[in-house]
């Protein structure tokens, strides 16, 4: 197993680091990559059950990068410690990048100006991260969405789900008091995000609390929903929304 991905190069590190802190500041745990075929997917959870009689939905962010074509694994790490290797080779990737401009504008008064294909070959090197320890499993990532077979049943609003979001967000915080127990707080957030949004029967209003939270949603963009099985999806430009509907909810 491939001990390391590459990413095309510090924006593509900023748009994975942006991404991760965001799931992060929901659920603060794991993140699941998988990686093949030049392709990294990455998973986070943002709403999965805790137990058994637990009926909170299973919501997954999903986001994917070009990474090298020989890179292959499956693993689930702790969110902190991939952030953790992010900030560090980002940071060393922008300070080559500075020291090489600087060399370059000093090599422009001898030899005239070439800092623009310095510069550029510079920005545009593939980084190289190293996979942290893995973490131990959670329940959630025993749960592979399908890659293939999804079909397109219609779509949304970016609004709908924004303002579903914040009904939601609102509702939660009036449920549940500072100093709650959990088990309380997971009773009332599976009530919450468990109800399906108004107009879209399927989907429950977990998944759009899931893409506002994630930043997957932009005004005035359509939002696909596509289905498979047992699970729903709502694709926007800047990411995906995976929901494995409840046996309950599921079409006949």
């Amino acid at each position: 197993m491939s001990q390391s991905f590459s990413l095309q190069d510090t924006l593509a590190a900023a748009d994975l680091q942006t991404y991760l802190s965001r799931a992060a500041r929901v659920e603060e745990g794991s993140v699941r990559l998988i990686a093949g075929s030049g392709v990294l997917a990455v998973y986070t959870a943002i709403l999965y059950p805790r137990g058994l009689l637990d009926q909170t939905p299973t919501v997954l962010g999903l986001r994917t990068f070009l990474t090298r074509h020989d890179v292959e694994f499956d693993v689930v790490v702790p969110i902190r410690s991939l952030l953790d290797r992010l900030a560090r080779v980002r940071e060393a990737a922008e300070a080559a990048a500075a020291a090489s401009e600087t060399g370059a504008v000093e090599e422009e008064g001898r030899d005239g100006d070439e800092s623009g294909a310095v510069d550029g070959a510079v920005e545009s090197a593939p980084l190289e991260v190293r996979l942290p320890m893995e973490a131990p499993s959670v329940t959630w990532a025993g749960i592979s969405p399908p890659r293939g077979g999804w079909r397109q049943v219609g779509e949304t609003s970016v609004e709908l789900l924004q303002a579903t979001a914040a009904a939601g967000i609102a509702e939660v915080a009036e449920a549940v008091p500072t100093g709650t127990g959990e088990q309380l707080v997971q009773r009332v957030r599976a009530e919450v995000w468990g109800r399906p949004i108004e107009q879209l029967e399927y989907v429950p209003a977990g998944a759009a609390f899931a893409a506002e939270s994630l930043g997957f949603l932009a005004a005035g963009e359509p939002v696909a929903i596509l289905e498979t099985g047992p699970w729903t999806r709502l694709t926007t430009r800047r990411g995906h929304t995976l929901i494995r509907r409840q046996s309950w909810s599921l079409r006949g």
